[in-house]
């Protein structure tokens, strides 16, 4: 097994634990196209999807618990931003009761290109979400060749089966669609954003260390491992931060206070 699957499989047992699996699918091109399904009626398709503009890209979140699915579908980019704010936009839907009962939070990822353990946009979103909830979140990141072990993985395939009959023409055809999957049981929340989002937004040196001092990463799985801290609780974190926040706010309001007068500037006055 595992020693990340060790560890989720002890989250568990503890009072309090959210075990959450974000992951985005593969972009879906809106057309006549074929998706090697069997479909009733009309069976003419393009086996080729050269041409197409319009597409979508679904993300998905799910609650491993309570089987709890959200899909969320955008067609700008799959974006560490995009990710992030699928997330938030759980953690909105929840009640008040449901956020109490919560003390930590566990989140499985595979090692993909946009939500690896070293993409400092998705990390920095990730640590100004944990400052704002005021909770510690887990990351734990499947590599590459066991990226098929997170459930979302599940969930995309049972997605692909009332996808792959019909031709998804347009947004409503693939959306109408999508609500016929059953995750245990439970229909998913499918939702339409159309929120445009920037590709490779970087970060400052300075940015970078104070993300960084927020997050506690294993000593043999630094990228595959990583806790987020509302608060820095090491010496050094603190240090790093206190001295970002002086930056930006102590001397710049130092530069605004008058300067005492020296005695030769007394005399003369």
């Amino acid at each position: 097994m595992l020693p990340i699957a060790k560890k989720d499989q002890a989250s568990q047992d503890t009072p309090g634990s959210k075990r959450l699996s974000l992951d985005g699918n593969a972009t879906v091109k809106l057309g006549a196209f074929s998706r090697d399904g069997k479909p009733r009626g009309d069976s003419k398709a393009s086996d080729h999807d050269f041409g197409s503009t319009a597409h979508d890209i679904p993300c998905g979140i799910l609650a491993e618990a309570t089987a709890h699915l959200s899909v969320p579908c955008g067609s700008s980019a799959q974006t560490r931003d995009f990710l992030v704010d699928t997330l938030t936009a759980w953690w909105q839907g929840l009640r008040g009761k449901e956020h109490r009962a919560i003390d930590r939070g566990h989140l499985k990822m595979d090692t993909g290109p946009e939500r690896s353990g070293v993409r400092t946009q998705l990390l920095s979103r990730l640590v100004q979400l944990v400052a704002t909830l005021g909770q510690p979140r887990q990351l734990l990141y499947y590599p590459l060749s066991h990226s098929k072990d997170t459930p979302i993985e599940r969930c995309w395939g049972m997605l692909e089966l009332p996808w792959n009959g019909p031709q998804l023409h347009e947004v409503k055809t693939m959306l109408a669609w999508a609500h016929r999957m059953t995750c245990k049981g439970l229909k998913p929340v499918v939702d339409l954003s159309r929120k445009v989002y920037a590709t490779g937004v970087p970060l400052s040196k300075t940015a970078r260390q104070a993300v960084e001092a927020r997050l506690e990463r294993h000593p043999l799985l630094p990228k595959w491992d990583i806790l987020l801290h509302p608060i820095r609780a090491t010496c050094s974190g603190i240090l790093m931060l206190r001295n970002h926040l002086r930056t930006c706010f102590e001397e710049p309001l130092q530069a605004l206070v008058p300067k005492p007068l020296d005695h030769a500037s007394q005399d003369s006055l």
